[in-house]
């Protein structure tokens, strides 16, 4: 029981390095300044919830993209066809699929190796080999050029590799800083754009395809024409031939127009541009010109003269920030298919500040809780497992700047839960070396057996808490994934302070006071679980398995009715949180946000009464509906209450929300497996069984407080149930392993009389983690505000029926197998004997 030098020169460096990283986290910018050059400098990253911000995710439209390749299809096909002489009777368009019709049977062989011409290589994994196109002849005078699955897949994946330069481009034009902009699957895009934006002009900038073209006027009704309107709903017979193609342009900047003084966009083409547009310019003086961006008329002005200069102008009743928009996108250049926002989160700086100073305040308390706790439990020993959770802080924070992770307001909450968790170890191993030392073991002996016997236990509580963490992390996003790595990071780091360091500490602790017994006392002389306890828990198992029951399918009648308050997350549509100066006059703005026609209108308070949450659902008409509802909101929330602002709005898809709610339902679904096979493995079915079922009354209580308290039932949520999962398992985990050990002890004792000696022995253990845990959470839940109530709350209800179900719910089920278990082996048994003495017995006879 010496400490290794080196062991010792080790964690001295690992933890003079960590304080190194994280020290410029809690330095000023000026003093972080002066620091040495070789010095580490970087910080955590803060998220958009924390520093305010936008995030969006487009989706490359799969239909607009579809009907765009149709449509140049149509064209090439009519094009290699005719130049190659073959006399056909008709191409057009049929659906998803371009119909050839020949004259000449005898073509059809020339016609599909000319139309083979236009298919391209799809590279895609097993579609290596294959083409885009698919072309059939259903008939002798008859071929059908369709797209693959494959084909659209990889048109859609080199689109998205495209708009990421192309959005990057546009977002440069308007000087937005440290954008994040990311490919997000085979579809999709991230854009993270900090500081104050504005969500319609985001859409704007970053949804519009910015396809713009040049057209000639027509007659109504006459073939080739379409109707197209401006912004005011005028219409024009637009030829549908395109004259001349924005992708043209070289340049296009917002200026004012010299003799109206109005916002306009100048532009002007390249060279082979400029010379097209003096030519139709020159044949069509007199004539209408439209102007079209993504199919929507911008102006149709006549030509006065022949424009020879490359150069033009764009009016059409701008404004400032409109012209400089349009101008960003024409000069970006035009996205290769349309996307579409199918998720919007964006939240005030104010509120990013403020949601930064809860954080630390409520983790501060939180901590503060746990070290008070700590030392009135275990008193100067309580010292060193407080030493070591400031060093798991401070570690976390390492990890979290050399990992380049983002720290969002669910992040801070998994550091403050992470806190309340890493105690479970040190008050593990106190309680243990408590034990030990009662049995009248010296100091070092106390300490090593006290270490050992924790370990294996320590180590199986936290990985059933890792399992439920790594799939929060697979299936969740945003702020939810940052609340799992906070998560994942303070465990495994608490396996290394509140074991490897805790242990060296009280070796040379016990050597420097040259201690023959040790002995931890509470810093008061307050035992609040007496050594020897010797409740009978057992008496009242059908007492607590009839109370849980009762409560579990009280939940589930909630969960019908009522019913849960899902959150937009599941349920899409539109959510606005606004702060006014004063009280909110609730019925003031049911009464005029419910004469906007935009559906049901849900309001409710939160937190203060100058808080309101506001709900709609999606309106019908896609994203530009989303958007005007979105501003028709914004500018009457602020007509009703002058002193109103929105703090935060989230736009949600439906898409996105049933994936959201699938990928929920099953994280919570794959974490009760893996723990149920996890614990089937350590120990044996009996107890996985007993686990898995506390499991589900536990989780069903929880959806039923849910139900009954009205909280959002989103994706902070579901990160609560998946979290107290793996509590609820880590608690049981403690009772098992305990039972496991007296088992081998105590080989002849009744199961029930060994169920409450183990329950009696970790109940020390099982109280005191809940309580730290429960004072971690505490402040968090009372002053978190409503970014992490969904998080806080129902944790500090949960970990009370987590550690209620340990001993009332899974011990007895236990017992009730084991029993079940006995009584068969028993009845096997006496088979057995009267099969062998009806055996012995039939020689006899014979």
């Amino acid at each position: 029981m010496r400490n290794s030098p080196w062991v010792v020169a080790t964690y001295a460096f690992i933890i003079f390095i960590g304080i190194l990283v994280a020290l410029p986290n809690v330095l000023s910018q000026s003093a972080l300044d002066r620091l040495p050059s070789w010095l580490p400098h970087d910080r955590v990253s803060l998220g958009l919830d924390l520093r305010g911000g936008s995030h969006l995710v487009l989706e490359v439209d799969r239909a607009d993209l579809v009907n765009e390749r149709l449509q140049n299809l149509l064209q090439d096909s009519r094009r290699v066809l005719r130049d190659n002489g073959i006399d056909v009777a008709g191409v057009r368009r049929s659906g998803d699929a371009i119909t050839v019709t020949l004259r000449d049977p005898a073509q059809r062989g020339a016609a599909v190796d000319q139309l083979e011409t236009l298919a391209n290589p799809v590279g895609l994994g097993t579609a290596v080999g294959q083409t885009d196109l698919s072309i059939r002849t259903p008939a002798d005078n008859t071929i059908t050029l369709a797209y693959t699955e494959a084909g659209i897949t990889s048109h859609g994946s080199a689109a998205v590799e495209q708009s990421l330069e192309i959005i990057r481009q546009r977002v440069d034009q308007v000087g937005v800083a440290e954008p994040t902009i990311q490919r997000v699957g085979d579809d999709r895009v991230l854009v993270q754009l900090p500081g104050e934006q504005d969500p319609s002009r985001l859409r704007q900038l970053l949804g519009s395809t910015a396809k713009m073209s040049f057209h000639l006027l027509g007659n109504q009704g006459e073939p080739g024409v379409t109707m197209l309107a401006d912004d005011q709903g005028q219409q024009f017979p637009v030829l549908d031939r395109v004259e001349l193609s924005g992708d043209r342009l070289t340049d296009a900047r917002a200026a004012f127009d010299q003799q109206t003084n109005e916002p306009v966009v100048n532009f002007r083409f390249d060279t082979a541009g400029a010379s097209r547009f003096a030519q139709i310019t020159q044949a069509n003086v007199g004539r209408p010109f439209a102007i079209v961006l993504d199919n929507k008329v911008l102006s149709a002005p006549v030509i006065r003269q022949p424009i020879t200069g490359g150069s033009g102008q764009i009016s059409g009743g701008f404004s400032v920030e409109e012209a400089n928009t349009l101008a960003a996108l024409l000069r970006a250049g035009a996205l290769p298919a349309k996307l579409t926002v199918i998720e919007e989160r964006t939240v005030g700086a104010d509120l990013g500040s403020d949601a930064i100073e809860m954080g630390i305040f409520t983790g501060f308390i939180g901590f503060g809780l746990v070290v008070a706790f700590l030392l009135l439990l275990y008193g100067g020993w309580g010292l060193i497992a407080n030493i070591a959770l400031f060093i798991n802080i401070i570690l976390t924070f390492a990890a979290l700047t050399l990992l380049g992770a983002t720290l969002t307001l669910p992040g801070i909450a998994g550091i403050v839960l992470g806190i309340g968790i890493a105690v479970d170890a040190n008050v593990l191993i106190n309680e243990r070396i408590k034990e030990e030392s009662r049995k009248g073991r010296s100091a070092f002996a106390a300490i090593d057996a006290g270490f050992q016997r924790a370990y294996s236990t320590i180590v199986d509580s936290n990985v059933t808490t890792l399992i439920a963490t790594v799939l929060l992390f697979w299936f969740g996003s945003g702020p939810v994934r940052g609340f799992a790595i906070t998560m994942g990071l303070g465990i495994i780091i608490s396996m290394f302070t509140a074991v490897a360091i805790v242990r060296i500490a009280m070796i040379w602790a016990t050597g420097r006071m040259k201690l023959k017994k040790i002995e931890i006392k509470p810093l008061l002389p307050i035992n609040l679980i007496p050594d020897g306890t010797q409740i009978r828990f057992m008496k009242a198992r059908f007492f607590g398995i009839g109370v849980s029951l009762f409560l579990s399918v009280a939940s589930i009648i909630l969960f019908f009715t009522p019913g849960l308050n899902y959150g937009v997350d599941f349920k899409g549509g539109i959510q606005m949180e606004v702060a006014t100066e004063g009280p909110a006059d609730l019925a003031a703005f049911r009464s005029g946000l419910g004469e906007l026609g935009l559906g049901e209108v849900a309001l409710q308070e939160f937190g203060s009464s100058n808080h309101i949450l506001v709900r709609v659902e999606r309106q019908p008409g896609g994203e530009e509906a989303q958007t005007t509802a979105v501003e028709q909101l914004r500018a009457t929330v602020t007509q009703i209450d002058a002193t109103a602002k929105v703090e935060r709005t989230e736009v949600v898809g439906p898409k996105v929300s049933d994936e959201l709610a699938t990928a929920g339902i099953l994280s919570v679904v794959l974490a009760a497996l893996a723990m149920l096979i996890y614990i089937w493995v350590r120990f044996e079915w009996p107890f996985a069984v007993g686990a898995i079922a506390t499991l589900i009354l536990d989780v069903t209580k929880t959806i039923g407080f849910f139900a009954i308290t009205g909280l959002d039932f989103n994706l902070t949520a579901i990160a609560a149930v998946l979290t107290l999962v793996g509590y609820s398992v880590n608690d049981k985990v403690v009772v098992y392993d305990r039972m496991r050990e007296n088992m081998r002890l105590y080989k002849k004792m009744p199961l029930r009389e060994l169920i409450d000696r183990s329950i009696n022995e970790t109940l020390a253990r099982s109280l005191y983690t809940s309580a730290t845990t429960f004072l971690a959470m505490i402040p968090m839940a009372i002053w978190g505000g409503s970014a992490v109530s969904s998080f806080a709350i129902p944790m500090v209800f949960g970990i009370v029926i987590a550690t209620s179900s340990s001993v009332f719910i899974a011990a007895p089920i236990l017992l009730f197998l084991g029993d079940w278990r006995t009584r068969r082996a028993k009845a096997a048994a006496e088979v057995a004997e009267d099969t062998a003495l009806e055996d012995s017995e039939r020689p006899k006879q014979a």
